[in-house]
């Protein structure tokens, strides 16, 4: 089974012990276990770490040559960088640089490498071409399986 993540890039602390409940009862460790995303910071790395930690691979698509560059801090781009080490394989999209063209390319391609999609994701609209709504609609449109993970009652930074 290969899973893949959207989802949102800034998580309240109650959305990310939601999500790595559910995984961790939902996702044990197997060695067969992949995980496809695009290691955006928040949601993807999220997952990805959960993935690597439960024994699986990943597979990471890359929105453009120079993604590092989309990441506004160095904790997050670090982290991108060990875990783009880390991958089994990775797909880079001929874009040359972050754009939302590229980041929506890259979700969808997720959505298409996945059995199942898991989307952390507050239901609202996205803020900009390419985000967590654009992404779940295509699988819906898709008729992908998804799961969405928000606890009730929070609110996204």
């Amino acid at each position: 089974m290969r899973y893949g993540i959207t989802g949102h890039q800034s998580l309240p602390p109650a959305v990310v012990h939601f999500a790595a409940e559910f995984w961790s009862r939902l996702l044990p460790r197997q060695s067969e276990l992949c995980g496809v995303s695009s290691l955006a910071d928040g949601a993807d790395q999220l997952f990805a770490e959960h993935v690597l930690h439960a024994g699986g691979h990943l597979e990471v698509i890359l929105p453009c040559e120079d993604y590092s560059l989309a990441f506004r801090t160095s904790t997050p781009r670090e982290r991108f960088e060990e875990l783009r080490h880390q991958a089994r394989h990775v797909i880079t999209l001929p874009y040359a640089k972050p754009s939302q063209e590229a980041f929506l390319a890259a979700g969808l391609i997720v959505v298409e490498r996945c059995d199942h999609l898991f989307a952390i994701w507050d239901g609202q609209h996205s803020r900009g071409l390419g985000g967590t709504a654009d992404v779940v609609a295509y699988a819906k449109a898709r008729g992908r399986e998804m799961t969405v993970l928000w606890p009730e009652g929070v609110t996204r930074l």
